[in-house]
C-alpha cells in the first residue's frame, strides 16, 4: 500500500519510533544511505514561502542520490491556473514523491485523492508533520526518553502545536500548552489525542497560565503568534499573544538544564527575546539542522521501507 506522510494521527507508535531511528541513523552515518534514492524524483510544489523546508527536502533527496524539481507558487498556482486534481495526476507521471507546502490541508487531501505517488505534507493551515520529526529527534539528543521529561509549548494552537499533540499523544509524553483563550488547540485535535494517550499514557494539559505551564519543564517550546496566510490578525495577535512571550523571567520558572525551541521563523521581540533564542538554553539552530534528517528519513521511509 502506498504511503503517504500526511498527519501523524495517521502513524503508529512503532512507525514514528522507526521514523526518528531513520533520522537519527542517516545523521550519524550519511554514507550509509547515498544511494538509497538512487534514480528517483521528487517534485517539490510549494504554495508558500519557505527556508528550513524546502533545503531540508531539496538537499534530502540530493543526499540520499534523487534528483528534485521545485516549483513556485507562480508556476502552478494549485486550484486557479490548473484544478488540483489536474496537477496531481500530471506530476504523478513524471514523479516518484511529492512534497506539498500548502495554505488549506484540504489541498493537500484533494490532491492525494488524485495522486498515485506518495504525498508529504510539509506544512498546511493544519498540520506540520516533519517539523515535529526533527524536534522529537532533537529532544531525545539533549534530554532523553520524551516520557520522562516535561515539554510545554507557549502560543498559538496552531498547525505546529496540533502536530505536536498528535506525536506526544502517540508516544506517551508529557506536553503542557498555555495559549490565550481563543487560540487553543481545536477540540476535535484534542478528543482524537485523548484517545491515543489511553494506550500510551501520554498527557496533554491545557492552561491558560504560563508560570504553571513552565514550572520545572525540561524542554520550552514556541513559534511565531502569525502564522503565514493570517497576516491581518498580526496587531490584534500581538496584543492578545503579548504575555505568551518566552524571556528570561519566565524561563526562570522551568528547571536550570531546560532548552528552548522554536521552529522557526522567529519574530524576536514578540514570541522570543533575543537573550533567550541566542542564549546558552536555545537549541533552535540545531534544531533547524534536524530538518535534514528528518526529511531524509521521511522520504526514505516512504519510498524504500
Amino acid at each position: 500500500m502506498m504511503r503517504n506522510f500526511i498527519s501523524l494521527n495517521n502513524f503508529t507508535l512503532n512507525e514514528i519510533n522507526k521514523l526518528l531511528y531513520l533520522a537519527d541513523i542517516i545523521k550519524k552515518k550519511p554514507q550509509e544511505f547515498e544511494d538509497d534514492l538512487k534514480g528517483k524524483h521528487i517534485g517539490l510544489l510549494f504554495e508558500k514561502p519557505s527556508l528550513r523546508t524546502k533545503t531540508a527536502f531539496y538537499l534530502g533527496a540530493l543526499e540520499l542520490g534523487a534528483d528534485s524539481v521545485y516549483y513556485t507558487p507562480e508556476e502552478v498556482n494549485l486550484g486557479v491556473r490548473e484544478e488540483i486534481c489536474d496537477v496531481a495526476r500530471t506530476i504523478s507521471g513524471y514523479m516518484d514523491a511529492v512534497v506539498l507546502r500548502t495554505f488549506s490541508h484540504d489541498t493537500i487531501l484533494e490532491f492525494s485523492k488524485y495522486s498515485s505517488i506518495p504525498i508529504v505534507n510539509a506544512l498546511s493551515d493544519l498540520f506540520h508533520p516533519s517539523q515535529i520529526i526533527a524536534d522529537i529527534l532533537t529532544i531525545q539528543e539533549y534530554k532523553g526518553e520524551l516520557n520522562k521529561l516535561k515539554v510545554t509549548y507557549i502560543g498559538d494552537g496552531n498547525n505546529v502545536c496540533n502536530s505536536l499533540i498528535y506525536a506526544f499523544s502517540i508516544l506517551g509524553g508529557n506536553l503542557n500548552i498555555s495559549s490565550p483563550e481563543g487560540y487553543t488547540p481545536l477540540n476535535d485535535i484534542l478528543e482524537e489525542a485523548g484517545k491515543h494517550c489511553k494506550y500510551s499514557g501520554g498527557e496533554i494539559n491545557i492552561t491558560k497560565s504560563c508560570i504553571e505551564a513552565v514550572e520545572n519543564a525540561d524542554v520550552l517550546y514556541t513559534d511565531t503568534w502569525t502564522s503565514m496566510g493570517r497576516e491581518d490578525e498580526e496587531e490584534k495577535r500581538k496584543n492578545v499573544f503579548k504575555d505568551f512571550q518566552i524571556n528570561d523571567k519566565l524561563l526562570s520558572y522551568a528547571k536550570k538544564d531546560c532548552i528552548v525551541m522554536h521552529c522557526l521563523p522567529a519574530h524576536r521581540g514578540e514570541e522570543i527575546t533575543d537573550s533567550v533564542i541566542d542564549g546558552k538554553r536555545s537549541v533552535v539552530f540545531l534544531q533547524a539542522k534536524n530538518r535534514l534528517y528528518a526529511a531524509k528519513a521521511i522520504l526514505r521511509y516512504i519510498l524504500v521501507e
